[in-house]
């Protein structure tokens, strides 16, 4: 599927129209990632359909960032239009209603319904049933100007991946669906100066699942690992934005050098050359998490938006920053 091919409102105002932001996180261990998919369980499939039993009519969301198959979302933002009749009908019959509040008391509701719908999908047993139930919330619901897209007004992205090292042969069962398990130990100093080397404005072709006719130049702003006291390893990956599979493949990278499997030549070769490698593993999904979403001023979402459009068509780059805060695309 596509990334590139996500449809997006554009810029201008829409008459009779609301545009909404949602702030959501979402557990993606039952997910088929985030994109709709015909006779699969998704995120956005689940959202819309709660969306459509809240306000009688199919409305198609616009995300920040997709999500593969398995990963999961502590910060996920999306936007969609609402018209401006049904906006005003969630003030309630009195009108005093915050209808703010309303949809967002309304959909988590319906999210109950529809998350029991994605156990039926799944062949969930009986006995299991409500295990999707709270694997999908709503932090937030508020109305955002109408130049506001939830996608190309983003500046930035952080991701966080959690690694579960020294296991041996025999890995926690109680942390391993949510940190990739790996029999070795790390040593994170000597692996946060070969992950600081990654960083900057490069290629990333190495990295990435490339999609036709877009760019795989990103500006990685950071990248390091820290262990909490229980042990686990969080690793925290920023960027303008990522290509596709970019963070697993640079995590994959990192345990391959941080386990002695390469070499830190071979990861600066990576950069230097950038061309597909079928020897760079990728890490699993599961360890994976979307943790943060960093917007502009509300005055600058439409300009972002309008630049990273920009970027995007013309697909253009001659090793000169950009005269923007970011790519903005997943």
């Amino acid at each position: 599927m596509n990334l590139d091919s996500q449809p997006s409102s554009g810029d201008g105002d829409v008459l009779g129209t609301q545009r909404v932001r949602i702030d959501c996180a979402y557990d993606g261990t039952w997910f088929s990632g985030w994109a709709r998919q015909p006779n699969l369980v998704t995120v956005q499939g689940v959202l819309e359909d709660a969306l459509e039993l809240v306000l009688r009519a199919h409305h198609r969301v616009t995300v920040a960032g997709r999500t593969d198959a398995g990963v999961h979302a502590q910060a996920q933002t999306i936007h969609l239009d609402i018209a401006a009749e049904t906006w005003q009908k969630l003030t309630g019959r009195d009108g005093l209603a915050d209808p703010a509040e309303s949809l967002k008391r309304k959909v988590s509701g319906a999210l109950k319904r529809t998350l029991a719908q994605a156990e039926h999908t799944l062949g969930i047993p009986e006995r299991m049933r409500g295990l999707l139930q709270g694997s999908l919330v709503l932090h937030q619901v508020q109305p955002v100007p109408q130049d506001f897209d939830a996608r190309f007004s983003a500046t930035g992205r952080r991701y966080t991946y959690r690694i579960l090292d020294g296991q041996g042969s025999s890995p926690d069962p109680l942390r391993r669906a949510y940190a990739w398990c790996i029999p070795e130990s790390l040593d994170l100093e000597d692996l946060n100066k070969a992950a600081h080397e990654l960083t900057g404005l490069h290629d990333f072709l190495s990295f990435c699942k490339p999609r036709e006719g877009a760019t795989t130049i990103r500006e990685l702003r950071r990248i390091y690992l820290t262990r909490h006291d229980d042990g686990v390893i969080e690793a925290t990956v920023e960027a303008d934005a990522f290509c596709h599979h970019m963070v697993r493949s640079l995590i994959g990278a990192l345990v391959l050098y941080g386990t002695g499997k390469r070499t830190q030549a071979w990861l600066r070769e990576r950069l230097e050359n950038p061309q597909r490698d079928a020897s760079l593993i990728m890490a699993p999904p599961h360890g994976l998490a979307l943790a943060h979403i960093d917007y502009p001023a509300p005055e600058e979402y439409g300009l972002q938006a309008r630049a990273t459009r920009a970027m995007r068509q013309s697909n253009i780059f001659n090793g000169e920053s950009a005269p923007f805060k970011g790519f903005g695309v997943d």
